[in-house]
This record gives C-alpha cells, structure tokens and sequence, in this order.
C-alpha cells in the first residue's frame, strides 16, 4: 500500500478537494476535548489535519499518538474557514480532514524539544544528530546545502565542465597540514593517505586533455578542530586548461554572484568584485582575507612621530619597525574596561600594549599626549582623519606584530560596536609572495602550494632573492574569510623543479613524492589553472553562521569526535594484526 503520494508541506488553497495521502511525523497535536488537531510535518513542511471523532478508527489513533511519532493519513484537503486561516504556515490556508490514520511507529520522548526553536547543548544535538536533523532551522540548511550544489553543477555542466571523481586513496605528499594515514593490509608497514585535496590528480587530469574538469571533493587534514575548520570537508575542487588567471577568476565570480544572489540572505556588496593586492591588504587591514563590511583601516603615522622624543615609538622605527594606528569613529569617550579590553586584545596578537588618543574636542584624552608635540599630535589627526569625538589607538612594533596586533583590535571593533553591514563582501586577493622563508628549518617553504606558477618577470628573483618572488594565486575572501582560492600552475620540468629545491626537497625526495607529475610535464603539459572553494566556508557565510558545524549533516563535535557513532574507537587485536601495526604505550 502506498503510504504517501503528497509532501505535507506542498498542499495549497488550490489543492482543495483533493483526496491525499500523507506521512511523516507528529509536530504537535492538541486535543479540544472532541476535536483532534495534529500538526504534520515531512521534509517540505507542516499541515493541519483535524480529526473528528465521528471517525472513531482515525480519532482512535489520533488519540493514543503522541509528538514525533511516525503517522500515515488518507483524507480530503479543505479550505479553512476565513477566522482559522493562519497567515504563518505555507499551508496556512488549508486543513485536511482524514478517513483513516495508521501510526507507522511510535517514539519516545525525545531528549531536546525538536518543535520549538530552543537552545540544546552541541553535544547532545550531535549525539542524537538523527533527531536534530528534524528541527526546522538545521533541515533548512541541509536543503539549502542541496540547492547550492545543484546550482552550481548546473552552471559548470553548461558550461562543458566534465564531473570526474579522483581516488581517496593516494600517495601521502607532506605538504602543510598532517595527513590522515590509512594502513594497506596487502603491503604491511606502507600507507596509503587521504587527500588534501585532488591537486596533484586534477593536473593530470589537464594533461590527459580534459580540459575543463569539475568535482564535488572530500578532503581530510589532521588538524584540530576550530569554528571554521573541520578535520573532513568538501570543496569544489575545478581546473581548467588553456586559460589565464583572469579567466579562471571570472568564472568562479560569475558562479558565486549566482549563488549569492540567488540563496544569500544578504545582499551582494559589490559587482564585480574588487580586486585587491595582497600587500596593499596586509597594509591596510593587517591580513590577507579583510572583512569590508566596515572601515576601519590601518593608517602609517611613522612621519608623524618618526623624530619624536618619545621613544616608544620612534625607537620602533628605528629598529625597522612600524607604527600604525587605526581610528574608531565617535569612541573618544570609551572607558577605560573597555580600552583595557582592547589593550589585552593587541597583546595577544604579540604586541607590548595599546597606545590611544582620544579627541574630546575639548582636550586631549590620552596617557601618552604628554610625550607628544602639539605638531606630533596635530600630524597624527590629518593622518588618520580624526574629527572630535573620535578615538585613535596605536600600536608601534615589528611590522607583523603591528598587522596581527591591530588585525585582531579591528577585528574585535567591528564585532563589539554592530558595525558589520548585512551583506555579502566579495573580494579578489593576489599578488602573494611564491615563497615564505622558514628560518627554524633553513629553507623556503609555498606560501600556498608548490605547483603555483609565478609571473616571468619575477623568474630571475627564484636565483637572487626568492622572497620577493610573486605568484600567480588568488584567494576568494568573503566577510572576512578565504572561501576558496586558486592559481595558475606550473608547466615546465624545470621551473617545478626549481621551486621543489628552494624549498628543501632533495631530487630523490622530488622524485619519491611528486615525480608522477614531474613526468607528467615533460608530455605537453597545457597551461592551466584552477581553484578549490571550500563548500562549508560559502554556506557558512550564506546562512549567516560563525560555526562550521552548522552546515554539515553529521560534523564532529569540537573535541575532533564523533559522539554521534562514538568514534574514533580502539580496534580489536585481530584487525591491528592484519595489518601488521601494534599500539605502543
């Protein structure tokens, strides 16, 4: 028999008369001493049924079931009457009156409230995860979820996108984040490892004339959990042959001005997106992924207190330092918690304190102005813009203290003071460095990965000073977050080569760990490019969440397990024998 052939939450005023047949579970039910109203739901939504007790079969099971409950009903939609119409249900308009009702299974108490939208313990929620997947605000995101995948399949389909699945089995390549390891039974003491990502397998992909490829990627690291980062996630993992950086960024502009507009709960900021330069971010914002949903940018005031007698911050300078400072507009009244708070915020981002200025209009609110000139202070206020009212706080040391120590004072800023705009900021970063030196280790090290490409005019910088090598990466930033990034790849043996010696690798380690794609480059490698945009860190800004777990069906908790499926666990003897591995200490 045909339990259901109507979802709940699709029946209209225009389904009036029809006879239908329904399933799901009980949302509510509530008992006027006669009359039995249940509230259905399924995965589309909520209905009204009202049973009468003149059917004593369908009342009598209406009777005994109880909320989350498993039920199957046949009836005839009808129009409500114009007092019981409710405006806030999508079937608000219509009820259905039932000739029979079969309780499909019974449940028990549930151990949180799935019809009301309160607060439960992440623990607990993730425990029964099966039972939290129910409530209204989580399937919305695992639907919107579907959405925003179908869409862009869709877009990258019709756009001769070919969908290619890689291994998630493969060669274990230590580069940035620790693999997961997964031991081979047939070959014991060897691994194989779960991907990063698909890089190394997508450039062959180009090579072997695909062209366009496409994928919906699993990825693993081995790093501890954070709000926006998880041991497993998914990307949309694209590369493309025969196209320049420009190209590749347009296309995913193109596809995520599509989605944003299309499933966003804010509004797009800006089209087409900025395109920024990544020194020009560290400058003014003090990180390479700015939120511009506010102000608040990084002023240089060194000019105007290079030669001062105070020596706090003209000794900065003279050791090679920065002095910085960042003005909060109408803040000259801030109290003294509040700028301690603040203080103890740029200390954590390695600086020694806070300096501030505060323009009255009256006078001068600052524990520092007594070692400032009258001309000192009148340049730092034309530097920054400072009006009365507003507030001016400094920090003056190394250049990356200066950057991260204020980088995390705006951060905090936007947050505390409501100044993030509800909308969407899109933005384009490149121009990174190739190469980072890695002083404890003596050597070079990708800024992003070891197949990025860099401009020819930079190529003499690799011999003479590696450091101020560009690239060819793009990083796509929104609100404040890198949602994925990209960049043109390296195509010549040699240039390969080159980059995997600056970096340490010894030509037997470069021919152990990436001569698949050394080779690969000696048979017509094309010119390519491509990004992996991090599906999680898209939906997260979609949906207007800060933890990643939010958009995932079945996340880890914060602790990195599971308690859902209660994993990881400990294996038995005879499984750690077959594959030839015993558990020490």
């Amino acid at each position: 028999m045909m339990y259901k052939d109507t979802y709940c939450g699709d029946l209209r005023a225009a389904s009036a008369g029809t006879t239908v047949r329904l399933a799901g579970w009980v949302h509510r039910r509530r008992d006027h001493g006669g009359l039995i109203f249940i509230d259905l739901r399924d995965s589309h939504g909520i209905v009204q049924v009202v049973f009468n007790p003149e059917n004593t079969e369908a009342h009598g099971a209406a009777h005994r079931a109880r909320t989350e409950w498993c039920i199957a009903i046949e009836g005839v939609v009808q129009a409500r009457s114009t007092a019981t119409v409710n405006p806030n249900m999508p079937t608000g308009e219509i009820e259905v009156i039932p000739s029979s009702c079969r309780v499909l299974n019974e449940s028990l108490t549930p151990p949180f409230y799935i019809n009301e939208p309160v607060d439960v313990d992440e623990t607990l929620r993730l425990k029964y995860r099966y039972l939290d997947l129910r409530r209204a605000d989580v399937a919305e995101v695992i639907r919107l979820r579907h959405e925003v995948v179908r869409y862009m399949r869709t877009f990258l389909w019709e756009r001769d996108f070919i969908e290619v699945e890689t291994p998630t089995l493969i060669k274990s390549t230590p580069e940035g984040a620790r693999d997961f390891l997964v031991p081979s039974r047939v070959k014991p003491g060897h691994f194989f490892a779960l991907p990063q990502s698909p890089q190394i397998l997508k450039q062959l992909l180009m090579v072997g004339g695909v062209e366009r490829y496409f994928q919906f990627a699993r990825c693993y690291r081995d790093e501890d959990t954070r709000a926006n980062r998880v041991a497993e996630h998914t990307q949309l993992d694209l590369e493309m042959a025969f196209v320049t950086q420009e190209e590749v960024m347009q296309t995913i502009e193109d596809l995520y001005t599509g989605v944003a507009q299309r499933f966003g709960r804010a509004p797009i900021a800006q089209t087409p997106f900025p395109r920024l330069d990544y020194q020009d971010c560290v400058d003014r914002y003090g990180i390479d992924r700015p939120d511009l949903r506010y102000r608040l940018e990084l002023v240089d005031i060194a000019p105007a207190v290079a030669g001062s007698g105070f020596q706090v911050l003209a000794g900065a300078l003279a050791t090679g330092g920065q002095v910085k400072a960042i003005r909060v507009p109408g803040k000259a009244d801030m109290t003294r918690k509040e700028i301690d708070e603040y203080t103890e915020i740029a200390r954590g981002g390695g600086a020694k304190g806070l300096a501030y200025i505060g323009f009255t209009g009256v006078e001068l609110r600052s524990p520092i102005a007594k070692f400032l000139t009258g001309e000192e202070i009148a340049d730092i206020r034309t530097r920054t813009g400072a009006e009365d009212g507003d507030l001016v706080v400094i920090v003056a040391d190394r250049a990356e203290v200066v950057a991260k120590a204020l980088h995390e004072v705006r951060s905090a800023l936007g947050e505390r003071l409501g100044l993030k705009r509800n909308e969407l900021n899109f933005a384009w970063v490149s121009g990174f460095p190739l190469l980072e030196w890695h002083a404890d280790e003596g050597r070079w090290d990708a800024t992003h990965n070891p197949f990025c490409g860099f401009p020819e005019e930079d190529r003499h910088l690799l011999d003479s000073d590696p450091g101020r090598c560009r690239s060819f990466q793009y990083d796509l930033v929104l609100n404040g977050a890198e949602v994925g990034g990209g960049s043109i790849r390296i195509t010549n043996r040699g240039d390969q080569e080159k980059v995997l010696r600056l970096m340490g690798h010894s030509p037997e380690q470069q021919a152990d760990r990436f001569g698949v794609v050394l080779d690969a480059l000696e048979y017509g490698a094309p010119p390519e490019g491509g990004v992996g945009m991090g599906l999680e860190r898209l939906m997260m800004s979609l949906v207007g969440t800060e933890n990643i777990r939010d958009v995932i069906a079945f996340p880890k908790a914060s602790s990195g397990g599971d308690p859902l499926m209660g994993s990881p666990t400990l294996v038995d003897e005879v499984q750690l024998k077959e594959l030839g591995l015993a558990i020490l200490g």
